[in-house]
């Protein structure tokens, strides 16, 4: 096994997790189209240079020189209530390990860093979708399946 090195992802890691995160979509989707792809590059360049280590937190598995794995950590700030007594809620999104890491340990790790970071910073809670891949490993973690009242609902705008 390769050293690999835990970290939080930093502005000098944008192409690297640039590369990760449509490495993600392709992993997810089976495939992506070329102006997909065009719209993700074209966005995320300016959207991890604004919110990088702020709203958003990218935990990171390094080794040989590149990032090998990744999970965000999206970070809200609603209105409190009963739910989010202090407004901070966290949204897990994007988790991805390039496929000659997986089975290794690492998403589980990454995911152990995010939880231990929301509970540092005191997020009400953190959510996730997860497929059925990643469910043993949220499962592992502490990540339990949501009951709720309500309808999950959507509106989409079409482009």
């Amino acid at each position: 096994m390769k050293e690999v090195i835990y970290d939080t992802a930093g502005k000098d890691d944008i192409d690297e997790l640039i590369r990760l995160r449509i490495a993600y979509m392709i992993d997810d989707f089976g495939s992506i189209t070329d102006y997909q792809r065009e719209c993700m590059e074209k966005q995320l360049p300016d959207y991890f240079r604004r919110k990088l280590g702020t709203e958003l937190v990218a935990f990171v598995a390094r080794a040989e020189g590149r990032l090998v794995a990744a999970a965000y950590l999206f970070i809200m700030e609603k209105p409190a209530s009963a739910i989010l007594t202090n407004g901070l809620d966290g949204e897990v999104l994007s988790v991805y390990t390039e496929p000659a890491y997986r089975g290794q340990g690492i998403c589980t790790q990454l995911m152990k860093n995010l939880v231990e970071y929301g509970r540092e910073h005191e997020l009400s809670r953190i959510d996730l979708m997860a497929t059925d891949e990643g469910y043993p490993v949220y499962k592992k973690v502490g990540f339990e399946d949501k009951v709720q009242k309500w309808k999950d609902m959507r509106l989409k705008f079409d482009r």
